[in-house]
């Protein structure tokens, strides 16, 4: 036996260092290292790191951390930034690289801004790819597309750009938003999104899938609403899809104050405990709630914790996901993280960000109409005139940054064709507004004095107050007042703006004061109305909903809305000079003119406000006939965050384009494309309808069923889904398409037959030609946007994997490409198709629905009328029952297979009270269903049927009857 060596005297000796735990060791994969770390945390501490400001463990000397920094198109909330164009803007390029690069120096800014504020987040949350089903969505400004082939390409390529290429380590880790179908701002915390499950499976999470198996996503938001009845925030969806589409630990980050909204808005749970706990069992990681103070939630965690609503494992599981975000974001290995080198100096504001911020302006802008005005040549010496209320602009929107740098419409045109030889009209009315106390009169303020504070970040805009430093406006007895200037965002909602640009604004003090440079916060204070009223008008303000009184210090608005009539002063409203009448004039006096009209992006459309109408503003419509009446020579640019039913305008006008609101180098980029700098070549990323009443309600979901988006329109639209003209022309030939195993190869050359370099967006989509079930009109499966020169040719290759020609086959629960013919459409545009080929696909046809040996899932249907998807149980499932229970609603489920014996019994799963009428062929029956003890209260009736062979199965729901599942029992041999 060997004798155990003898340590040695340590005497006038240091002690040997310690080893770093194993957390701290780089050499350890992150698994490891977050075993390790989570085992070193107490259970206090491990529910600490649950909310979004997770504190810091001084004892482990962990910093404290946060989750969210909000990235849409620049690192927003935290001051000056480089500002790209808005998301929408950018799915306007229909291009992946570009995308890719702005989320590239987006990232790089994020990490430049945090080396000098460390309140910067790297957990970016972005972007969002909530599909633009709907155009009066307030939000739409926020995504991509209403396609989600292009909103996940586009979303996979700005993730990328977020993430960063080294395999270890993130420059910033980004979060997809809003999970799931999300398409309403009216209602949005309480409404349900009635999802059935083709559109889910082949609509909603396709535009999330995508990007998450890529591996460049941390994880998802839940969005407020309720899908199928039951909040986003408990979804078994996240489960049941999204962990499912990846290895990586994903973390998955609440929405502001949706933790709450659980018990307080929506009613889903009794106790704020059982709300929590369930969303952490549901798959919810970090929790956003009561801002910075963590307390709350972490109290309520604990109780959920010690009543047994949860336990260790929930907590672990959460907390775990969150250390691995960190410490991929190299936060435990600062010498080996490859992006620590960004600073202010080396990657913030950078002459490349510059360039890219034009690049994609450019790039988003989409031609619409153009009889051939377009381009302007500068060096002919044109005069022109530029007017209109998004002239001189350069509007940001709720996620920007601050700008560094601007150009308008007005600032590019006159770097471009000069400055001698360029007229401006904004076409605002100008106005005075008398009382009886006299005229409403705008003091003298301290001539550029910044607002206190104005330089500084905030993590949240919407606890900034407006300013109080100012004198409110007066009311002059004996004078004319001050002139404003009164612009009609329409829907009678008016901005006031003082000779010195401020606009007026109400602080917490209640005061009127000329104040803003522009109208914003979370709570728009800059925007009124004019009430007409005896005579005169009120002028009620609709930030606080009171009217605007005259003190004897002052003008203030009155207490609110409830104060009455009597709480606001009577106003006459004396025109100085009308905005249609300094329009034409500048129309008249050159030789063309650019009427530059759209939305302020935090008005009539916005996060927390959906549009009521398609219509442009009818102040903005009168704009532009007033400078075509003077000029017929006129161009309207329509700078906005969404589409507009603009027909008269297309059908009139010899020239008519769109941008989203580009950012920085917006105007300059106009310009160049105006002068022929640049050829157009953004397309439209989402359908622009002709009117109304080609819309179906907001709260529709169902795009299969009422006919949405380009994929299933079969209306006329004004421009429709993929739409944008160049100045150049292309041809399409050769197109091939050949099936080789589980891909689909195809090719088609496209050629430059015009005389300027320019892009095109070369489009390819599929069509089932002769499908069993409703399939899509077409359907974008690949895209690319190409360079070519005049007389250039360029062969572009796809390649496709068969499950693009796939539907969700809800007879069977799975995915089939059913046999048949398929098209394969090569062109410019949705509707602009200038090669067809077709694919025929062998293989056996669909089988009708097994009933007998699977139960008829309500949810599966092929059809319905007036119903609704609800929650079969609060944690998972759906059900059917009426839209309105004094209305019945109607399924139909097709096809179903009751063999030769037939059907004997059918077993209704059913909650609520009403009835369930069964109409198989020439058989009918009716069950009364009575329970007592809720919705989530199913019993099993059973009712004699007949049916055999192939039948197709209606139902017909009564009252509050809720319908799981349909089980048919065979009659068996005949005796």
């Amino acid at each position: 036996m060997t004798a155990e060596p003898t340590a040695e005297p340590t005497a006038g000796r240091a002690p040997a260092p310690q080893p770093p735990p194993p957390f701290r060791d780089p050499r350890l994969p992150f698994d490891e290292r977050v075993d390790d770390l989570l085992g070193r945390l107490t259970p206090d501490e491990r529910i600490a790191m649950l909310h979004q400001f997770a504190p810091a463990v001084d004892r482990l000397s962990i910093a404290a951390s946060r989750t969210g920094q909000e990235a849409l198109h620049g690192v927003a909330w935290m001051g000056p930034a480089t500002v790209f164009p808005q998301a929408v803007g950018l799915g306007a390029t229909w291009n992946d690289d570009l995308v890719r690069r702005v989320g590239e120096a987006v990232s790089r800014e994020a990490r430049a801004m945090r080396a000098r504020d460390d309140r910067v987040g790297l957990n970016v949350w972005a972007p969002t790819v909530n599909l633009l089903r709907h155009p009066l969505w307030g939000r739409g400004e926020e995504g991509y597309s209403e396609d989600p082939a292009l909103t996940s390409a586009l979303a996979t390529a700005y993730t990328r750009g977020l993430r960063g290429d080294h395999p270890a380590y993130w420059r910033t880790a980004p979060v997809l938003k809003h999970w799931l179908a999300h398409n309403n701002e009216t209602d949005r915390d309480t409404s349900s999104s009635s999802v059935r499950p083709r559109v889910l499976r082949e609509y909603d999470l396709r535009a999330f899938r995508p990007a998450v198996e890529a591996g460049a996503v941390a994880g998802v938001m839940p969005a407020y609403n309720l899908v199928n009845g039951r909040p986003n925030h408990v979804s078994p969806y996240l489960a049941e899809h999204l962990r499912t589409w990846t290895d990586q630990e994903l973390l998955v980050c609440s929405d502001a104050g949706a933790p709450s909204n659980l018990v307080d808005s929506e009613h889903y749970f009794d106790t704020h405990e059982e709300a929590l706990a369930a969303s952490l069992r549901a798959g919810v990681d970090s929790f956003t709630d009561h801002g910075t103070d963590s307390s709350l939630t972490v109290a309520r965690l604990r109780r959920a914790r010690d009543e047994g609503l949860i336990d260790e494992t929930d907590i672990d599981t959460a907390v775990r996901r969150r250390l691995h975000v960190r410490f991929r974001l190299g936060e435990f290995d600062p010498e080996l993280d490859p992006y620590a080198h960004h600073t202010p100096d080396t990657a913030l504001d950078t002459p490349e960000h510059r360039a890219l911020a034009q690049e994609a302006a450019e790039q988003a802008v989409v031609l619409l109409a153009n009889d051939g005005l377009l381009p302007l040549d500068p060096a002919a010496g044109q005069r022109v005139a530029v007017v209109g209320p998004l002239a001189d602009a350069c509007k940001l929107d709720w996620y920007s940054g601050t700008l560094i740098r601007r150009s308008t419409p007005l600032d590019g045109l006159r770097e471009r064709f000069g400055a001698d030889r360029v007229t401006h009209a904004e076409g605002a009315d100008l106005v005075r507004l008398r009382c009886a106390a006299g005229a409403l009169r705008v003091p003298e303020a301290p001539v550029d004095e910044a607002a206190p504070g104005a330089a500084e970040g905030a993590l949240d805009p919407a606890l900034l107050s407006g300013r109080t430093d100012l004198p409110p406006l007066t009311a002059e007895p004996h004078g004319d007042g001050t002139v404003l200037a009164l612009t009609d965002w329409g829907g009678g909602v008016l901005t006031l703006r003082a000779p010195d640009g401020r606009h007026l604004s109400v602080a917490a003090d209640g005061f009127v004061r000329a104040s803003a440079e522009e109208p914003g916060g979370w709570v728009v204070q800059e925007t009124f109305r004019l009430e007409p009223h005896g005579g005169g008008h009120l002028l009620r303000h609709l930030g606080t909903g009171g009217h605007v009184s005259v003190a004897a210090d002052g003008v203030k608005v009155a207490a609110g809305p409830g104060e009455g009539e009597a709480c606001g002063e009577l106003f006459t409203v004396e025109t100085v000079e009308r905005g249609t009448d300094a329009v034409a004039r500048a129309a008249a006096d050159a030789d063309v003119v650019i009427v530059v009209a759209g939305n302020d992006p935090h008005i009539n459309g916005r996060e927390t406000e959906d549009r009521t109408t398609l219509a442009l503003p009818e102040a903005q419509d009168r704009l532009w006939r007033a400078a075509h009446a003077a000029n017929p020579r006129a161009v309207l640019v329509l700078a906005s965050s969404y589409p507009y039913a603009v027909g008269d305008a297309a059908a009139r006008l010899p020239a008519l384009l769109w941008t989203a609101h580009g950012g920085q180098a917006a105007g300059t980029a106009l310009a160049r494309v105006l002068a022929g700098d640049v050829s157009p070549a953004g397309r439209l990323p989402q359908t622009w309808y002709a009117a109304d009443a080609d819309l179906p309600d907001l709260l529709d979901y169902d795009i299969i069923g009422s006919r949405q988006t380009y994929l299933y329109f079969d209306g006329r639209p004004l421009f429709p889904f993929g739409h944008g003209l160049s100045y150049a022309s292309f041809a399409y030939d050769g197109l091939t398409a050949v099936r080789d195993g589980d891909t689909i190869r195809v090719a088609f050359t496209v050629t430059h037959t015009g005389a300027v370099p320019a892009d095109e967006v070369a489009q390819l989509y599929v069509r089932a030609a002769a499908p069993s079930v409703p399939r899509p009109l077409r359907e974008l499966a690949a895209h690319r946007r190409v360079r070519l020169a005049p007389g250039a040719a360029r062969r572009l290759e796809f390649d496709l994997p068969l499950t693009a020609l796939a539907f969700w086959d809800v007879a069977h629960g799975r995915w089939t490409v059913e046999p048949g013919p398929y098209e394969l459409l090569a062109g410019a545009s949705s509707t602009d198709i200038r090669l067809t080929t077709t694919l025929t696909l062998d293989g056996p046809a669909p089988a009708p629905r097994p009933v007998l040996t699977r139960p008829l899932a309500a949810a599966d249907y092929d059809d319905q009328h007036a119903t609704v998807l609800a929650d079969r149980t609060k944690e998972r499932g759906d059900c059917v029952t009426p839209a309105d229970p004094a209305h019945p609603g109607h399924l139909l489920h097709r096809a179903c297979d009751f063999g030769t014996d037939g059907a004997a019994s059918a077993d209704l799963e059913v909650a609520g009270t009403g009835t369930v009428t069964l109409a198989i062929g020439a058989f009918r029956t009716t069950v009364d269903v009575t329970t007592s003890g809720g919705p989530y209260d199913y019993t099993t009736l059973t009712t004699p049927v007949s049916a055999r062979g192939v039948q197709d199965v209606r139902t017909e729901l009564t009252g509050s009857v809720r319908l799981a599942s349909i089980g048919f029992t065979s009659a068996g041999p005949a005796t």
